[in-house]
């Protein structure tokens, strides 16, 4: 029987390793055993439904919350693509945690067990708990960073109720090995030949220009390259996410330039490959000259795309340091990715909804 609300709890670490189960708490502490395997769940919140997706859970699902049903030109979220069906399931609330405690009722069949990210938005979890009579799950997203170790429990956590703990451990392995192997690809570049670097059009609860970025943009971390808004500000404020003033870009004159592509969902002239097409001033800038700008898959959508991330690195890594990644086909390995997180490869409708500028250099000038 599970009791109340169900607080995840994990120690921060930079490299994650291996990483015991955490115990299950309810709101007073008192420990809490799970018990077997829950029937049908939904998944609240950004992200959610994502990891539910890495666990091969989607027979559980009883409904999705109105972003799975939306029919958006340009929505690269890999685990939706691999799951079309997710449009035709009955809704149980508006999408970031604005969750309906009638519609939740009235779902069939009705779910055992209800799986909350980011549990501060949207509806109060533990409101929800008592207006539904359904136990509410409290789960840290975390990233592939500092905060991996949350990101890794909560897999754990949900494995545990779902009776997917070996799916669990398999896909925490995965994003282990995967970074390991990226990071030893890079480990010996001395630090004065790896180049410099800026992404910009990072969408952050929803899509921006050119100078959002990432100060601390998971991709250019694995591979060591050197990612200025990170040397200009993340250490210095802590910040982890921004919006890059043009003229710094314009001084920092990176050697690569990168557009992350959900900036496309914004038309006109606020979206950043207008900016980079029209704004002179960004022509000034070497790697526009040289055709150093390529276009990325989208960082965050519906939170952060772990396996865009690691898709987006092995590309990276093959761009800037092709000795090193020799054995690498980006758009191979990007669906190698896909088809081991989400069920299928996706790649190339994910490209096709980005004007097949994944992974390729974008014209600028005429």
């Amino acid at each position: 029987m599970f009791l109340k609300v169900f607080i995840l709890a994990c120690l921060p670490v930079i490299f994650c390793g291996e990483i015991v189960a955490q115990s299950i708490t309810d709101v007073h502490g008192e420990l809490l055993q799970p018990g077997a395997p829950v029937g049908h769940v939904i998944c609240s919140g950004p992200g959610c439904l994502r990891l539910l997706t890495y666990l091969q859970a989607q027979d559980r699902i009883a409904g999705v919350d109105d972003i799975e049903t939306r029919h958006k030109i340009l929505d690269a979220r890999p685990y939706a693509l691999a799951n079309p069906q997710f449009k035709q399931l009955p809704v149980f609330g508006e999408f970031r945690g604005k969750d309906n405690p009638e519609q939740i009722l009235n779902l069939v069949p009705q779910p055992d067990l209800i799986f909350k990210t980011f549990p501060l938005m949207g509806h109060n979890p533990v409101e929800l708990q008592e207006k539904t009579g359904i136990p509410v799950v409290a789960l840290d997203y975390g990233d592939l960073g500092k905060n991996c170790s949350q990101l890794y429990e909560t897999l754990r956590q949900m494995g545990s109720l779902l009776g997917k703990d070996r799916r669990a451990q398999e896909v925490i392995t995965f994003f282990e090995e995967t970074i390991a192997d990226l990071r030893q690809r890079t480990a010996s570049i001395d630090a004065d030949h790896r180049p410099s670097a800026y992404i910009g059009g990072v969408a952050a609860r929803g899509p921006h220009g050119f100078q959002s970025t990432e100060p601390q943009y998971p991709p250019f971390t694995f591979i060591n390259a050197r990612n200025l808004a990170f040397d200009e500000f993340a250490v210095k404020r802590g910040l982890s996410g921004s919006n890059i003033s043009k003229e710094k870009i314009i001084v920092w004159d990176p050697d690569y330039l990168f557009l992350d592509l959900a900036t496309l969902q914004l038309e006109g002239a606020g979206g950043g490959l207008h900016e980079l097409k029209t704004d002179p001033a960004y022509q000034l800038l070497t790697a526009v000259k040289k055709k150093r700008v390529y276009g990325l898959l989208p960082y965050n959508l519906y939170a952060a795309n772990y396996g865009s991330i690691l898709a987006n690195a092995y590309f990276l890594g093959k761009l800037i340091y092709p000795d090193r990644f020799e054995d690498i086909e980006p758009t191979e390995k990007a669906d190698e990715i896909y088809s081991f997180l989400v069920g299928k490869p996706v790649f190339a409708e994910m490209s096709s909804l980005f004007m097949n500028l994944v992974f390729q250099p974008i014209q600028l000038t005429e």
